[in-house]
């Protein structure tokens, strides 16, 4: 098996898969902390790094009929929340695209302050 490269968002605040510490997005690509997943509180990203992709699965959801895929971390293969492929409901189309990643499952640590 060949080496794994894994991406680094920068910041000041970022969030970490809980089981690894593999680092997945920052504070500045949260968009919102008012979700919930099966694991109770849940926050959407507009971009995530250093995920595995699940095959699209048809779900419906307490907003509606939603194509998503599940995601894991890239390096452990934890599950850490979903990403919205499409949105049937047109006011949920916002989503589409988006990353949710469960507050149970991922860590938010300090990153490094810009010089």
């Amino acid at each position: 098996m060949g080496k794994m490269f894994l991406e680094h968002p920068g910041g000041t605040r970022l969030y970490s898969c809980a089981k690894c510490s593999t680092v997945l997005t920052n504070r500045a690509n949260l968009l919102s902390t008012r979700f919930t997943g099966s694991t109770g509180r849940a926050f959407l990203f507009k971009k995530v790094v250093n995920l595995s992709m699940s095959e699209k699965q048809d779900r419906i959801m307490l907003t509606g009929r939603h194509i998503v895929r599940d995601v894991s971390c890239k390096k452990c293969k934890s599950r850490v929340g979903w990403m919205y492929e499409y949105a049937t409901e047109e006011q949920q189309r916002y989503k589409e695209g988006k990353v949710i990643l469960e507050r149970a499952l991922i860590a938010e640590i300090n990153g490094i302050d810009e010089i």
